[in-house]
């Protein structure tokens, strides 16, 4: 599947996204409060798995139910059953003895009884190759620690087949909460989830071990989600880009603000480079870059509309700061005794500000808090800011946001698979929009022109920093999947995104 269509599919799944222990409370509110028994929903969620298991693999004769305890393993015991009265041939493994499973799940497994289904030991299997599909119904949302011994074995033998998986719920081992992984994971070509969609589908390693990611609500009446507020909504272009409108007719430069791009040291000229045409591409009025006086001739002589500055000293700086509407610093800005001179004269002026690259390391050595700017750090700034190793940064997303933002203020973007916005009080933003020929130089840069751009243009009558943070990472991620999909994903270059950010930005 293309990028793009991914996006279309995702563009179909409901925004609000909840943590395991909310989706628990809706499990509970649907059977206590609105009457629907728990086997109901255990029915109908085991046939909306193998409806879809039919319809992605229409030709399939052949599947083995992978089964755990708990609600997971009951929603497989039902496909099981569903598949075999439709004629396929099922082998069904459980890791966890059915002899010691309850409730609706118990019932399950005693239909397949009923109906002469052998259920094998997970110690029984020998290889899962020979089928057409794998079923993962192993392990739930309830995961809180590393998976046992038993389960990781189960697993393995799963992501060793190289044959088509569907994960029920989730895949088992990611955590529905964070999307890490817990020690080993199910990596799924396609996951059915119910009721609520859990963040951690959607960012860390979410988004790789879900493959396609489908979602039924199981018929829960709408009244029963009332009570739940979602810590986090997907952002999407679909809900966003209404607010790029048509211009009028009389519109002229000044309408659209003036950026000024503070970057491009001694040897990084182009990471402001490219940041400055991403801010022209997406609409700003003006644009201008100060950087060193040595790349002043040089820096856009491909691209004149854009106005280059050499600059040597603060004094020089601060006409220009006047003059501009927006800032951006830190694309190519190296931590010299330069680029600490003109953080720590953006820092005195009281426009919304833009900070990446090395400003966010060196804000992580001063550290400094305000309301009036937009963070866009990767995992290893975050971590520098936070004092502590990427790979916490990456175990707890949603954490290290929130921690980001409580301690630096303003609005915080952290990009990677998932990226987080978060402003201190609206649900957690999270685009889904995972695309990993991003992952070249120069693409965080590109961002930070984008969001600059659209802030220029003071989009909205409120909130304008947030909001241009979350249009620019989708604008941003579209762009960015449509460019792949045209030429390709291996190879692709941040400034091959330009005339996509262009077209991102002016929808039908």
């Amino acid at each position: 599947m293309s990028f793009v269509s991914m996006i279309v599919v995702m563009s179909k799944l409901p925004n609000a996204l909840y943590r395991a222990e909310q989706v628990r409370e809706l499990d509970r509110l649907a059977i206590e409060e609105h009457g629907i028994l728990g086997e109901q929903l255990m029915q109908r969620a085991g046939q909306a798995a193998f409806s879809l298991l039919q319809h992605h693999w229409p030709s399939a004769r052949s599947i083995a139910v992978i089964c755990g305890g708990g609600n997971n393993g009951g929603d497989g015991y039902v496909i099981a059953k569903l598949a075999k009265d439709a004629g396929l041939q099922v082998s069904i493994y459980a890791v966890i003895d059915p002899q010691r499973l309850k409730g609706d799940a118990a019932s399950m497994h005693e239909r397949c009884q009923l109906d002469n289904m052998a259920v094998h030991t997970a110690e029984q299997i020998q290889s899962l190759t020979g089928y057409d599909v794998i079923v993962d119904a192993l392990l739930g949302t309830g995961l809180s620690g590393p998976v046992r011994d038993d389960f990781v074995c189960a697993i393995e033998h799963i992501n060793q087949s190289r044959r088509p998986v569907l994960a029920v719920d989730i895949p088992s081992g990611l955590s529905a909460d964070t999307g890490a992984v817990m020690g080993q994971a199910v990596k799924a070509t396609a996951t059915i989830t119910f009721i609520g969609l859990k963040q951690g589908l959607f960012t860390a390693m979410g988004p790789s071990h879900c493959g396609q990611l489908h979602f039924d609500n199981l018929r829960v009446p709408p009244q029963a989600f009332l009570p739940v507020i979602p810590e986090a909504a997907r952002l999407t272009m679909n809900s966003l880009s209404n607010r790029l409108g048509p211009r009028a007719p009389d519109a002229h430069k000044g309408h659209f603000g003036h950026v000024l791009i503070i970057g491009g040291n001694i040897g990084y000229q182009g990471a402001a480079r490219l940041a400055a045409e991403a801010a022209a591409r997406v609409g700003a009025g003006l644009v201008s870059v100060a950087t060193r006086a040595m790349h002043a001739n040089t820096l856009c002589s491909d691209r004149p509309e854009i106005m280059v500055h050499g600059v040597e000293s603060v004094t020089d700086l601060n006409t220009l700061l006047q003059q501009a509407s927006v800032i951006a610093i830190g694309p190519g800005l190296a931590q010299d005794d330069w680029a600490q001179h003109m953080l720590g004269a953006v820092l005195q002026s009281d426009k919304p500000v833009i900070v990446d690259a090395d400003a966010l390391n060196l804000l992580a050595l001063e550290p400094a808090r305000r309301d009036n700017w937009i963070l866009t750090p990767h995992p290893g700034e975050a971590a520098r800011m936070l004092q502590c190793q990427s790979v916490e940064i990456q175990q707890d997303r949603f954490a290290a946001v929130h921690k980001l933002q409580q301690q630096f203020g303003g609005v915080v973007v952290l990009k990677g698979a998932g990226t987080l916005i978060w402003a201190g009080d609206e649900p957690v933003g999270v685009c889904d929009y995972a695309n990993p020929a991003m992952a070249s130089g120069g693409m965080g840069d590109v961002l930070t022109g984008v969001i600059a751009g659209l802030r220029a243009q003071q989009l909205g009558e409120a909130r304008h920093n947030l909001l241009a943070a979350r249009l620019g990472v989708c604008v941003h991620a579209a762009a960015a999947a449509w460019c792949a999909d045209e030429e390709g994903a291996r190879g692709m270059l941040a400034l091959d995104l330009m005339p996509y950010l262009r077209d991102a930005v002016n929808p039908d």
